[in-house]
């Protein structure tokens, strides 16, 4: 089985080297790689050139120039570009280990209904800490398989930084929503929306904890509370979306995640005798309001453009720079 490997980047050259040799190093025996760079430099270019020549005899690295911001968009050219049966993706902030391809080539070569597989996206041994000081990484875990599949239930677990689809899969859904994920006017939940999508679609979901990749992007706290807020408006105008549908599952969800976020802040004002703000939840309305703006092609469930609501960029959300720890010598 083929695989094609896509990592979107944009002005992140300091991370996005270890990234690719991670990439690139990984023992499966049939993939290649495709950059998708938006940056407003050369220099990303230029250190992706260089570490295309050093695994030339190993794996094809293809560099890829996009005028146009959002993360969505780039994901969307990606695949596009590529001809992988199946398409695998990594951020720019993210090592992977050698095994990571061939884990993910198993599961949809043993399961033939799988469209989408996520795996855990760990915060490094190198982090913890600045974690303990008050540093914040994206992640996610668990620790066993689980499957879904339409009829037996959806939630939201995973991340775009460990994900991958059948091109079969992005082919009968229409791709990702170019209005939502990072750089897009509606800020982030790009890949729930996909993975919702694909629970419609009929395709199964399979959470594989085996799939592990290690997440670099730390957030200062500032920077964390910025990521929050881009959450809660991605996710307001993820739900709306199928919300305006008429999807009742839609409209579940986000009252759940709603309430869940309010019960906690209640619980924290009776226990400290203080409100303690959750961007999150504060701007879920925000993204619910933003969305109404744009228009939905039906069939597909994607956000089109109006004459109040346009595919423009919004800023990526800011990651400290750091690096895996490398052994002596």
């Amino acid at each position: 089985m083929k695989l094609s490997v896509v990592i979107c980047t944009r002005d992140r050259h300091e991370m996005i080297g270890q990234a690719l040799e991670s990439v690139a190093a990984s023992a499966y025996p049939s993939f290649d790689v495709h950059v998708m760079d938006q940056s407003t430099t050369t220099v990303t270019r230029e250190l992706v050139e260089g570490i295309r020549q050093r695994y030339a005899a190993k794996c094809p690295i293809h560099y890829h120039h996009l005028d146009r911001i959002g993360l969505s968009h780039a994901s969307n050219a990606g695949v596009h570009t590529s001809d992988g049966e199946v398409i695998a993706f990594t951020d720019d902030d993210v090592v992977v280990p050698t095994d990571w391809l061939t884990k993910i080539a198993d599961v949809f070569e043993t399961d033939a209904q799988a469209g989408l597989v996520y795996g855990q996206v760990l915060v490094p041994e190198d982090l913890s800490e600045a974690c303990r000081q008050g540093a914040e990484v994206p992640s996610v875990w668990f620790d066993r398989r689980e499957r879904m599949v339409k009829g037996r239930g959806f939630k939201v677990r995973g991340m775009a930084a460990n994900m991958a689809i059948r091109r079969s899969l992005f082919v009968g859904v229409g791709g990702f929503d170019e209005a939502l994920g990072g750089g897009g006017p509606l800020r982030s939940s790009q890949d729930c929306d996909f993975a919702f999508r694909t629970y419609r679609f009929g395709m199964a979901i399979v959470l594989v904890p085996e799939v592990r990749v290690d997440h670099y992007g730390a957030r200062t706290p500032e920077q964390w509370a910025d990521t929050l807020k881009n959450y809660g408006i991605g996710d307001g105008a993820f739900y709306s979306k199928h919300i305006r549908c008429g999807d009742l599952r839609a409209l579940w969800l986000f009252l759940k995640g709603l309430l869940r976020r309010r019960a906690r802040q209640i619980r924290d004002l009776l226990k400290e005798g203080r409100w303690r703000s959750d961007p999150y939840a504060d701007h879920l309305f925000q993204g619910v309001r933003d969305a109404w703006k744009f228009a939905i092609d039906r069939e597909r469930r994607l956000f089109r453009e109006t004459p109040r609501a346009r595919m423009t960029a919004m800023p990526a959300n800011a990651v400290t720079p750091s690096r895996p720890r490398r052994d002596p010598g």
